[in-house]
């Protein structure tokens, strides 16, 4: 650094761009000693201080040929002179050579200032203390703006890697399908659980027309059934009153509307219907009770109620009304879904015995009914659906009567109309039968094999759960003519 004497000109620059000030000195001896020595203290000290700056620059350039070992050398040295001050591990290091650099001129221009009695050299430093102050914020503010850009990159990757993780789970999904093993034999439960459902297939609108939005459909949903049965019950234009039925003995038969018979029920209520070993299952109108049909001759056969039960919409499923008893058959037996007061609404399920309608063993869930949007059996499996959308439901729980335990899942299933009314499962095809805002639509189940049915994790038993019941003893079921 050297002092030049300019008397004539103010604070100004030169035509070759050097900055010029005054110094007013008096002619003086003691004084020019004063300002030697501290022209002799600034070289020292910046001699001292280039040292150390070149010592940090070698370090810095190991550090760019180590920078996660360089890092916490320079947080450890910028937490040092700054204890209060937090340092983040993913700050450039080319930000912390820089602060270092800045906090060394400024720790030197505090010596000089304090070292300096003459005025016009101390207004010089007050100057490029300032300099110094404003390039720390500029500073400053570009660590700001370059931490900001790395937590929006580190959001982006965060993003790839659930994609890419998705992408993953879909390819190992796609190629189970693709090798799922032999195919299962109708009936048989030789599987590790539900793995998918396939794309929907719309068979037909139902044959009432297309105000009939509640009902259901199916075939018959015993393991071994003695024929290849096809019903349709659609209730009426008010989605409560079950009231006509027809029978088609083929898939042909029921896409040609041909060859049909059709029956007059008169005293169903809601679309829990099921067909299990040719007779059907329903809720009873106004009541509790369940009530099965012959159907080789549109027979009430069987009328008893279900103890416990909740009728009346009082529990029904989410947006499907007047169904607080819904039935299910799969490969184990008949079954029935319902909720009771003691139960608090949720889900409880139920083994009949499919001669007496007597209640053999009950199981209860976690799961508030009036939460889901149905529920169907597979193997002694309850699973429960939810809606995500108009378009889309999700199978996210399972409940195993064999074992007693909840599981949480995410099987998507596609629909093509918002509410799915009846949900029946056939084990002969293992195919869901779904009646979907009026139409009649299908669905494939894909299964995992043994060796790659994977336990989900548990879920607590929900707190103040009865206790599995007992089997129930009743009366002599009572008959109707």
């Amino acid at each position: 650094m050297h002092l030049r004497l300019v008397r004539s000109v103010l604070n100004s620059m030169d035509e070759s761009g050097t900055f010029q000030c005054v110094v007013h000195l008096p002619n003086n001896s003691i004084f020019l000693q004063q300002l030697e020595q501290l022209d002799s203290t600034l070289q020292e000290l910046i001699g001292k201080y280039e040292q150390e700056l070149s010592r940090l620059a070698k370090g810095y350039v190991h550090g760019i040929e180590d920078q996660d070992s360089q890092t916490p050398e320079l947080s450890h040295v910028l937490e040092s002179r700054n204890p209060g001050v937090t340092v983040y591990q993913y700050d450039n290091p080319a930000f912390k050579l820089l602060r270092l650099e800045l906090e060394g001129a400024q720790e030197l221009a505090t010596q000089l200032k304090a070292s300096g009695g003459v005025s016009g050299a101390t207004d010089l430093l007050h100057q490029l203390q300032n300099q110094m102050t404003n390039a720390s914020l500029t500073l400053k503010l570009l660590v700001d703006s370059d931490r900001q850009s790395f937590h929006a990159l580190q959001e982006e990757v965060d993003i790839l890697e659930g994609q890419l993780s998705e992408c993953e789970r879909e390819k190992e999904q796609e190629q189970s399908s693709r090798h799922p093993g032999p195919p299962l034999a109708p009936g048989s439960c030789v599987h590790g659980g539900l793995q998918k459902v396939g794309r929907p297939l719309v068979v037909k609108l139902n044959w009432r027309g297309l105000s009939y939005k509640a009902g259901a459909w199916g075939r018959d949903s015993a393991p071994n059934p003695a024929s290849s049965l096809y019903w349709v019950a659609p209730l009426r234009a008010d989605g409560r009153y079950f009231d006509y039925y027809r029978l088609h003995r083929s898939y042909g038969d029921l896409v040609l509307l041909k060859h049909y018979e059709q029956w007059k029920m008169g005293y169903g209520d809601g679309s829990g219907n099921t067909v299990y070993k040719n007779f059907m299952y329903f809720n009873y109108y106004g009541t509790r009770d369940m009530a099965k049909v012959d159907l080789s001759s549109n027979t009430l056969v069987l009328r008893r109620p279900l103890p416990g039960a909740t009728y009346n919409n009082r529990f029904s499923y989410a947006c499907v009304p007047w169904t607080d008893i819904d039935f299910a058959g799969d490969e184990k037996g008949l079954w029935v879904f319902y909720a009771t007061e003691e139960s608090k609404g949720n889900l409880v399920v139920s083994l009949l015995n499919d001669s007496t309608l007597e209640v053999e063993q009950t199981w209860y869930t976690s799961q508030y009914k009036p939460a889901l949007s149905g529920a169907f059996m597979v193997c002694g499996v309850l699973y429960a659906l939810r809606s995500l959308s108009t378009r889309q439901e999700e199978i996210f729980y399972a409940y195993d009567t064999t074992t007693g335990q909840e599981h949480h899942l995410s099987i998507l299933l596609d629909k093509m109309l918002e509410t799915l009314h009846g949900i029946n499962y056939c084990p002969w095809d293992h195919r869901l039968y779904v009646y979907n805002d009026g139409f009649l639509i299908n669905y494939d189940l894909t299964f995992l094999t043994l060796k790659q049915k994977v336990p989900g994790s548990p879920m607590k038993k929900p707190s103040g759960a009865p206790a599995p019941s007992k089997p129930i003893k009743s009366n002599k079921p009572k008959e109707t003519p």
